[in-house]
């Protein structure tokens, strides 16, 4: 507990003007750091947006790969332009984000899950670069909008609002997806274009082609924008419904959306080979399918309510440990009345093994045909600007083995900077 208080500590000492994850109130006296005596709202004003998120994970696991407890922290400082307000450029707009992550994960030193953990554990520890740095255009009365610079597909394709209050990562990113070649997704991100057009109020279709390998795989703790030979592209689409975004007063959730990626790199196959010996080369290929929707109100506001989701994804099974991944759950807002602002969730997943993965294991015989996860978590918004979110995960055949299952209680702080 001192190492997460004084990891919180360190990471709100480096805080200057910020920005920060999807959950960040945007109002400045709704941050720690508040209006900076009028400077932030004048900033604002002028078309300069600062929000900032400093975030702790603890969790202490039994079974597994072993027994023990780790953190790791998470600083994430953004700045968005609005540059019509600031130099008149009519539709356009800018992002400007950092982060700054800490500390060898859970997963890695204890799990051994091939679905996560924790969404801010990263593979190179002490690691601070560059993470959004684009620019976008919005046309034809803003049905258009294309983007064009260091972009992350995970902040806008497959997401699922109502399960972004849940730590394991496959809530976000596909399970399957991020164990390919190069996704951009947290915290690596590849240089690209995004173009989303409203094809009406409620139906929306976006596209994005990037390069296929993120950042320079030999320096991992170093940003850069990088077109090395082989790299090929990555590409990824998604036609999705939203039948409640012309209704001002619907609060909750409403989405479907079909979205397909692929890479235009091949890669090895996991096990087979060619007549000489040599790994058959294969597309990376995927999609999926999501749905959310509050399902009931809670009490006579709008405020309080529940929503439910679900999301299947699906690959080639070629070149990964992970097939395909289902998510089911739910997201409970305001559990109870006096405390309306509190997120009690509750989610199952799914990760179906590769059979081809299976069999190049020393020992297939000690290997399962899915990895389950089970989170409950509660998000206690204790200020405006401070949530603590209490947080268990019990994790079946944990890496797709028949290892001892993995059980964590865990915790994650986060204070709007």
């Amino acid at each position: 507990m001192r190492r997460t208080l004084l990891a919180v500590a360190i990471g709100l000492a480096l805080v200057g003007p910020a920005h920060a994850a999807d959950e960040t109130p945007n109002h400045a006296e709704e941050t720690l750091t508040g209006d900076w005596g009028g400077a932030r709202s004048a900033a604002a004003k002028r078309g300069i947006e600062f929000e900032g998120l400093a975030r702790v994970d603890a969790f202490r696991n039994r079974g597994a790969l072993g027994n023990g407890g780790r953190h790791v922290t998470h600083l994430d400082l953004k700045m968005g332009l609005d540059l019509d307000k600031l130099v008149g450029w009519k539709g356009g707009s800018a992002m400007l984000n950092v982060l700054s992550n800490g500390g060898w994960g859970p997963n890695a030193r204890y799990v051994g899950s091939q679905l996560g953990v924790t969404n801010v554990e990263v593979g190179a520890p002490t690691t601070t670069r560059i993470f959004q740095l684009w620019l976008q255009q919005s046309l034809f009365d803003e049905r258009l909008a294309i983007l064009a610079g260091l972009y992350p597909i995970d902040s806008e394709f497959f997401t699922m609002e109502s399960a972004g209050v849940f730590l394991g990562p496959h809530y976000g990113t596909p399970g399957d997806l991020a164990l390919t070649r190069g996704p951009s997704i947290f915290n690596s991100t590849s240089f690209g274009v995004r173009a989303k057009w409203n094809i009406t109020g409620s139906v929306y279709a976006m596209g994005a082609v990037l390069d296929g390998i993120p950042n320079d795989p030999a320096r991992p703790k170093v940003g850069a924008i990088r077109f090395a030979k082989g790299d090929g592209s990555f590409s990824i689409g998604e036609l999705g419904w939203m039948p409640e975004a012309g209704n001002d007063k619907f609060k909750g959730h409403a989405k479907a959306a079909l979205g397909l990626w692929g890479y235009s790199a091949k890669v090895n196959d996991q096990r087979d080979t060619d007549a000489g010996g040599n790994a058959l080369q294969r597309y990376q290929r995927g999609g999926y399918l999501l749905g959310e929707r509050s399902l009931l109100r809670l009490g006579e506001g709008d405020e309080r309510y529940i929503s439910g989701f679900a999301r299947y994804t699906w690959n080639d099974g070629d070149s990964t440990a992970l097939k395909n991944t289902l998510n089911l759950g739910l997201h409970l807002k305001g559990p109870v009345a006096s405390r309306p602002d509190d997120i009690l969730g509750f989610a199952w997943s799914r990760g179906g093994i590769s059979r081809k993965w299976r069999d190049v294991q020393t020992v297939p015989a000690n290997t399962t045909a899915n990895e389950d996860t089970l989170e409950i978590t509660w998000r206690f918004a204790l200020t405006p600007w401070l949530a603590v979110q209490p947080n268990y995960q019990y994790i079946r055949h944990p890496g797709g083995t028949t290892q001892t299952n993995a059980k964590l209680i865990g915790v994650r702080v986060d204070v709007a900077l």
